[in-house]
């Protein structure tokens, strides 16, 4: 039987002027992956060597996954074994629960930065 991706997170309030210039920074990856191609979403995450991954949504016939499952997914694929922070910069108000989830199968503790598409930081996922 499937696992059923766990509900979507509501971020806490966050001021973007809390944010480390490393989690900052990818915010900026996270719209810059979402623009490139115009996708429903962006994200990128950084892993325990400081190396970052910026993926976007993939919607097709056969595969859909968000921008969040990619990022970590390339993190994983390149050897990352943890993740320090990630950040997903979408329209939506809550962080979806499978990249949710994602992230979580490598840190149970790193912060999931959600942004708007102007970069503007909605709030952060510390569970």
């Amino acid at each position: 039987m499937p696992d059923t991706p766990a509900a979507p997170a509501r971020p806490a309030p966050t001021a973007s002027a809390t944010l480390s210039a490393e989690d900052g920074k990818l915010v900026v990856l996270a719209r810059g992956a979402r623009g490139r191609v115009g996708a429903v979403e962006g994200a990128a995450v950084r892993d325990q060597d400081g190396r970052t991954y910026a993926a976007a949504s993939v919607a097709l016939p056969s595969l859909t996954l968000t921008a969040l499952q990619l990022a970590v997914a390339s993190a994983v694929a390149a050897g990352a074994s943890r993740l320090e922070a990630a950040a997903v910069v979408t329209e939506a108000s809550t962080l979806d629960g499978a990249g949710h989830a994602a992230v979580r199968d490598l840190a149970v503790d790193a912060p999931i930065h959600l942004a708007a598409p102007d970069g503007t930081v909605l709030g952060t996922v510390t569970q």
